[in-house]
């Protein structure tokens, strides 16, 4: 078993903290917030004063960020955290952060000897708290082999998707994905009730058929055709609106710095700024059904 230390306990950092900890690791954590770091300490886990102290002498750093500037800060510069880490510790930043910084974060630990992964998660809160997380990472290879140690604690599908920045790539990438086929099933689904289908009819001919998707699949948009899904349970995030369009954002930076016209992801980036600015932003994003049928 490893020493961890675990910075960031929000609603994916928390569950994925306690997976170390049910894992058998011997974890320490740091957040801003008391009611998350007693959370943790009554699962087991050992609370720090700091991020220092939850990360120096640990053979795993880990960190669930709101954003790059956050990361940057907690990692960089001679007050930062890479300065004061061994060698031997291995840094996997869990963020979804702009891939920018990532990089800038993983150079800045190449230079110093740190091993160093950003490793973004997809599978939302309820995938963290059932330790089914999909982790898409960016390091070299030796580094990718000593933090799938840790991270198969915590999910089921771990890829390396290339060097620092990488794993953020992919993200950007999947979730750019998931908006366009979310709010294509939504279409679907609403244009055939208007016409009098039944959704859930509806649905199981299209998951039959060459429309098959995730989220006709596992998260099911429309209320009452899939019993666990936030739409049949007043669209309670899940992965909150807001959380959609950063991950848009980030997206359309990532689409920038390779001069790549990506209209399908502008126009559902577009979409959800509009949800969101109707004041829907904590709801899940599913909800986008909402807009569509007003």
């Amino acid at each position: 078993m490893a020493t961890v230390g675990f910075i960031g306990l929000g609603n994916m950092g928390g569950p994925m903290a306690i997976n170390l900890v049910r894992a058998g690791h011997s974890v320490t954590v740091f957040d801003l917030s008391d009611v998350a770091c007693q959370q943790l300490a009554d699962a087991g886990a050992r609370v720090a004063g700091s991020a220092a102290e939850a990360a120096v002498g640990m053979d795993y750093v880990l960190s669930m960020l709101p954003a790059g500037k956050h990361v940057a800060a907690t990692y960089l510069g001679e007050d930062g955290l890479l300065a004061q880490l061994e060698s031997t510790t291995t840094v996997l930043d869990c963020s979804t952060i702009d891939a920018a910084t990532a990089r800038q974060v993983g150079e800045a630990a190449a230079a110093l000897g740190v091993g160093f992964m950003d490793s973004p998660v997809s599978g939302g809160v309820a995938a963290a708290a059932a330790g089914t997380l999909a982790f898409m990472c960016g390091g070299s290879a030796d580094t990718f082999e000593k933090g799938r140690l840790i991270l198969k604690d915590m999910g089921r599908n771990i890829f390396h998707a290339g060097p620092a920045g990488a794993g953020q790539v992919a993200k950007g990438c999947n979730n750019m994905l998931l908006a366009i086929h979310m709010i294509g099933t939504c279409e679907a689904l609403e244009m055939g009730a208007r016409n009098g289908l039944d959704p859930k009819v509806l649905s199981e001919i299209m998951l039959a058929s060459s429309g098959r998707n995730w989220s006709l699949e596992v998260y099911n948009p429309y209320p009452g055709v899939m019993e666990k899904s936030p739409a049949s349970n007043g669209y309670k995030p899940g992965f909150m609106v807001d959380l959609m369009v950063k991950d848009l954002g980030l997206a359309m930076e990532i689409a920038g710095q390779c001069d790549f016209d990506n209209p399908m992801g502008q126009l559902a980036r577009e979409l959800y700024s509009q949800h969101q600015q109707a004041g829907n932003g904590q709801m899940d994003f599913s909800s986008i059904l909402k807009k569509l049928q007003d």
